[in-house]
C-alpha cells in the first residue's frame, strides 16, 4: 500500500536525530526541518523502550522511514521542544491502509 497522503500532514516539525551518549551527555544529528507531520497534542499512557509506563504529550504522524530514533529532539509547530518516547512504523500488506511512522513524544 501507499504512504499516508501528503495532504493529511499538515504541520512541519523540526527532529534533531539522536545519536547516542558522549562523556558530554546525549549528541545529536544536524537538524532537519520543515518535515511534514501531522501532530495531535493530547496526553496518552505509552510504554517507553524499557517497558515502563511514561507519559505522552504529543503523538506524530509521519512518512515512512521517518529518521527519528527514541530520543531524539523535536521541535514542535507551536515552538515547544520535546523528546521522542517511542517510534513506531505501521504496515499493513495486502490492506488497504496507508503506511506511516507515529511518533509519541514527551
Amino acid at each position: 500500500m501507499s504512504a499516508v497522503p501528503a495532504w493529511l500532514l499538515r504541520h512541519r516539525i523540526t527532529i534533531e536525530p539522536y545519536l547516542g551518549e558522549t562523556a558530554y551527555g546525549p549528541k545529536y544529528g544536524p537538524a532537519v526541518a520543515g518535515v511534514p507531520a501531522l501532530v495531535a497534542e493530547t496526553v496518552r499512557t505509552v510504554r517507553d523502550r524499557e517497558g515502563r509506563e511514561v507519559t505522552s504529550t504529543a503523538q506524530i504522524i509521519a512518512r515512512p522511514g521517518l529518521n527519528c530514533p527514541a530520543e531524539s529532539r523535536i521541535t514542535l509547530p507551536d515552538g515547544r521542544t520535546t523528546t521522542a518516547i517511542t517510534v513506531a512504523e505501521h504496515t499493513a500488506p495486502g490492506l488497504p491502509v496507508p503506511q506511516s511512522t507515529e511518533v509519541s513524544c514527551e
